[in-house]
């Protein structure tokens, strides 16, 4: 049986807009069929808070504690909850709707893309494995947002290690392409993640925190073994390949490529993008 064959890119550190226009370059170039389907894996420069799309800036973010920190803020074209992007291995996949296999329905192309997330836990020794609803009550807490956190909001096909949520993403669908990116912790500083939002109390904000902390972790929190970014590509290259039952080969942008990520991440450093709610 032949493999299907992605392009794949490790673009390393860049600012919260580059890594956003690359997102969505991608997206132009397979919708356009000059690229099949992309894995990218990469890291932000600058600690960075980004928005979902339809997060509103002034009700839910302390801009002024975002600005004391030094991070950078960005609004992703996917929908969900606030990420604090910084001791992590970011992933992005990017595919026609049309991919050989791919259910239509959001849910079940979740469960597919995040088979490559878990395979590359499982090559660094976790146990991992999704978490799906079985009861009426289980999945009403789906609908039960509350907080603006990600890794504080349920979703479908979670995947958990030692029974909590060990990555976040979210997914967006455009005019027939599918990009799915999210977060791959490997620390995760709480009380900076926290302090970028605006609760109604200080006590509902410290349950909240003690309410993640008991879903949500990060790699090194679980793992005897100390692990860094540069052991997490590998690991989750190979996991994707294995998961999605594909291999890759390298991309390398080109001058085309660079003269319109400029143009489209000047959109991702404006306020009309970034405060639009």
């Amino acid at each position: 049986m032949l493999e299907r064959v992605w392009y794949y890119i490790e673009s390393h550190k860049n600012d919260a807009a580059y890594n956003m226009a690359l997102d969505e370059l991608l997206m132009e170039k397979v919708r356009n069929r000059e690229l099949p389907a992309v894995l990218r894996l990469y890291e932000w420069k600058t600690p960075t808070l980004s928005l979902g799309y339809f997060q509103k800036v002034q009700k839910e973010i302390d801009l002024e504690r975002v600005e004391s920190y030094g991070y950078e803020m960005v609004r992703r074209a996917t929908g969900g909850r606030g990420v604090l992007h910084d001791k992590e291995l970011t992933y992005s996949v990017v595919l026609p709707e049309s991919y050989e296999g791919m259910p239509d329905s959001i849910t079940e192309s979740y469960r597919v893309i995040s088979a490559g997330l878990m395979e590359g836990f499982r090559n660094l020794g976790l146990d991992a494995h999704f978490s799906v609803p079985q009861t009426k009550e289980q999945r009403k807490e789906l609908t039960n947002i509350r907080s603006s956190v990600c890794f504080d909001t349920p979703s479908w096909y979670e995947l958990i290690v030692e029974g909590r949520k060990i990555a976040g993403s979210a997914q967006t669908r455009q005019n027939g392409v599918i990009m799915q990116h999210g977060s791959i912790l490997l620390d995760v500083d709480i009380d900076h993640l926290f302090d970028m939002f605006k609760y109604q109390n200080e006590r509902f904000k410290e349950k909240m925190k003690a309410a993640f902390s008991e879903k949500a972790v990060a790699i090194n929190d679980i793992s005897e073994k100390q692990f860094t970014v540069d052991m997490l590509y590998p690991a989750f290259k190979y996991g994707f390949e294995t998961g999605l039952n594909m291999a890759t080969k390298p991309y390398q942008l080109t001058d085309d490529d660079l003269g319109r990520l400029e143009e489209i991440s000047s959109k991702y450093t404006s306020d009309e993008w970034n405060f639009r709610r």
